[in-house]
């Protein structure tokens, strides 16, 4: 797994900066409780925040409270970011002073319905099958009775769903290791984690992946470094034999269309007893 801490500085400028943060935080403000965002009262924890570039969008208009504390009595902390590297939760803290903390998504540090929302951004298809799980479980504990968990799914298909040249070379590959192998992310498993921690699914959003488009060279050295993690186990013959099919694409620096990604939101199930 990349090594977060090291990557930490110059995380942003690989991954889309800017442009992917504002259509990231538009998908999931687009799945927010109506009004949170504007009334200020609420609390959103951005478990895996990473440099805090998406987490500080959604502070909303007038964010009140920049102080709060993560035990459920910060007054009116609007946002809470939470990440496991120092080295990326000390980037976001500048972003977010006061509004950041170092902690583990499998053991979130607050409090049983403290949250209105809790945001997951690409940290499931990281983990283990258990793991997932219990982060999953994580955020239905920490929401309030008609709360939302929104969170990415299916992060790595996204780049070979796009019907350009290299994903119909390299999608049928894809698709065949996923098979093959456990998908954290997948649709279907979240929904069905989220529905046993008594979470519904609410809505679906997608945002686009901006500057993430990937030209034939540039996929031709991820195989050669065996990325992403699901090349790894491929046969040595396979890789060469795309790589080959990757190589006789025409303009080998030219980037392909930039992936769309999906969230799912499920809110936390209101009790009538």
């Amino acid at each position: 797994m990349l090594d977060y801490d090291k990557e930490a500085a110059r995380y942003d400028a690989t991954r889309g900066g800017d442009g992917r943060a504002d259509a990231a935080a538009a998908a999931i403000v687009s799945l927010l409780p109506e009004g949170l965002l504007r009334n200020g009262t609420g609390r959103i924890v951005d478990l895996a925040c990473g440099t805090g570039i998406v987490t500080v969008r959604l502070t909303g208009p007038g964010d009140p409270d920049r102080t709060g504390g993560l035990d459920g009595t910060g007054g009116r902390a609007s946002v809470l970011g939470i990440d496991r590297s120092p080295g990326m939760a000390a980037v976001a803290a500048r972003r977010l002073p006061g509004r950041i903390t170092v902690g583990d998504a499998t053991r979130i540090p607050l409090a049983p319905g403290s949250a209105d929302a809790v945001t997951i951004v690409w940290l499931l298809h990281l983990l283990s099958t258990a793991d997932s799980e219990r982060v999953i479980a994580e955020a239905a504990r920490v929401l309030r009775p008609g709360g939302v968990l929104i969170t990415t799914v299916d992060k790595n298909d996204a780049a070979y769903r796009t019907g350009d040249d290299i994903a119909r070379l390299v999608w049928p590959v894809r698709a065949a290791a996923a098979a093959a192998a456990d998908q954290t992310d997948a649709a279907d498993r979240v929904i069905a984690i989220a529905r046993a921690s008594g979470l519904e699914p609410a809505a679906e959003a997608t945002f686009t992946g901006i500057g993430q488009g990937m030209s034939p060279r540039e996929r031709r050295q991820q195989l050669r470094d065996r990325r992403p993690g699901w090349t790894v186990e491929l046969p040595r013959d396979r890789i060469e034999r795309l790589h080959t099919a990757l190589a006789a694409l025409p303009d080998q620096d030219r980037p392909r269309p930039d992936p769309v990604y999906k969230l799912l939101s499920a809110r936390k199930t209101v009790s009538h007893d």
